[in-house]
Formats: structure tokens, C-alpha cells, sequence
């Protein structure tokens, strides 16, 4: 009896510091980051009435110069981080990790990379009602609002996530590391670009789009790739003890 005593206190405090732990470095700063969303979102359609000064004469500028040609390549780059593409692709990245590196820390990572973003973008979409802009709209226009703009949160969760992940790999791969980060970087401003030229987001939706991408980016690298918490982490600080039996 005195042994299963110890065995489930040790449970309950595992379960406290891994709880702790979910609070401190994922959800405080997750919910900071939504709260300031939603102000930023707020100041834009309460004081300033959905527009931006000068926003819109970005959207009538790209509305105005569109071609054949350009209109198939945005076509393409936004749908580098439509959902359904970024579902799959996480899914295969986060199987891919998992056997390639024999734990579930990367997996973890680019999973909570992508749907950090998503959950605090589907959320800012819930209050701020923000119109798309006023030219016309190269793509249906989805239910959610304009402000975020959820295809380049997404993009910079996924596509910077799997620069991170590899470059942490690439070990003394300068070029290599060089090459990841420029295609990591360059396909959430090709993604923010295409939806600006197909008159879907404002300047100010994407610009936001990419703080709220590379912001969750940062927690979840920090919480998951920055702490011994889950397996696979060398360093020289105290791991944080997972629940017995879990």
C-alpha cells in the first residue's frame, strides 16, 4: 500500500508539472497573443471603419495590373496554404518526423505550429467582422472574415515549421540550411502576395497574418523544441518529469 501511495503521488505531480508546464510556455502565451489579435482586429473596424488608410489602393493597384499569367501563378501560390493542403501536408510531415526520427518531438512541434495559428485566427474571424476588400475577388470568398488572413498564418506554421525541424538536422549544412530557410521564408510572402493580388485580404490582413504565424512559431519552437519535456532533448537543465503510467 505504501508503494501504490507513492506511485500515484508521484502521478498527480507529474501531471501538475506537465499541466504547469502546458500553462506557462503554450496557453499564457497563445492567449496573450489572441487578446492582441482581437484589439488589433477591433481597432481596425471600430476607429478606422474596416479601412486602412492607403490599403485599398494596394488591392485596386494589383486589381488593376492583373494578366492571364499572373492570375494562374497566384492561383497556385494560395493554394500552397489552403486548408486541405496544409491538412495533408501536416500529416504527412508530422508521420514523416515520427519514423525518421524515432520520437514524436518533431511531430509534436509542426503539428502545434500549424493549428496554434488556426486556433487563434478561427477565433479573431468569430469577433472582427471585417469585410473582404472592395475589387473583385479572384476566389470564392470563405466564410470567415478578411482580418486575419488565415492562408498566411498557416503558411508560415507550416512552411517555416519544416524549415526549423530540418535545419535543426542539417547540423554544419550552411547551404543547406541557407536553401530551407529561403524556401521556408519565400512561400508565406508568395501565399500573402497571391491573396493580396486576388483582392482576398487587405495589406493589413496579411501583414497581421504573418506576426500571428511567426509569433506561434516562436511559443511552440520554444515549448516543444527549446525544453527536455519530451523525448529526444539534450541539455544540460532538469527535465520537467512526464506523468507515471501515461
Amino acid at each position: 500500500m505504501v508503494t501504490d501511495t507513492r506511485v500515484v503521488a508521484s502521478r498527480d505531480t507529474g501531471w501538475s508539472q506537465t499541466a504547469a508546464w502546458t500553462l506557462r510556455l503554450l496557453l499564457a502565451p497563445l492567449a496573450v497573443l489572441a487578446v492582441v489579435t482581437l484589439g488589433v482586429g477591433w481597432l481596425i473596424i471600430k476607429p478606422f471603419h474596416s479601412e486602412v488608410a492607403g490599403e485599398i489602393a494596394v488591392n485596386q493597384g494589383f486589381a488593376a495590373d492583373r494578366t492571364p499569367l499572373f492570375n494562374t501563378l497566384t492561383h497556385f501560390g494560395s493554394m500552397l496554404s489552403d486548408t486541405p493542403v496544409i491538412v495533408v501536408l501536416t500529416a504527412i510531415a508530422a508521420l514523416t518526423f515520427r519514423f525518421a526520427f524515432g520520437r514524436w518531438r518533431e511531430s509534436v512541434f509542426i503539428i502545434l505550429a500549424v493549428w496554434s495559428q488556426s486556433i487563434v485566427f478561427l477565433l479573431a474571424t468569430v469577433f472582427i467582422q471585417r469585410p473582404r476588400p472592395t475589387v473583385q475577388h479572384l476566389d470564392p470568398a470563405p466564410p470567415t472574415s478578411s482580418f486575419p488572413s488565415g492562408h498566411t498564418s498557416a503558411a508560415v506554421g507550416f512552411y517555416c515549421g519544416m524549415a526549423l525541424v530540418l535545419t535543426l538536422h542539417a547540423h554544419r549544412h550552411t547551404v543547406l540550411k541557407v536553401l530551407l530557410w529561403t524556401v521556408g521564408l519565400a512561400a508565406p510572402l508568395i501565399v500573402a502576395v497571391s491573396r493580396l493580388y486576388r483582392g482576398m485580404h487587405h495589406l493589413t490582413d496579411v501583414s497581421w497574418g504573418l506576426v500571428l504565424g511567426f509569433v506561434c512559431l516562436a511559443v511552440v519552437a520554444h515549448a516543444i523544441l527549446g525544453t527536455p519535456l519530451l523525448p529526444g532533448r539534450r541539455s544540460t537543465t532538469r527535465p520537467i518529469p512526464a506523468p507515471h503510467g501515461g
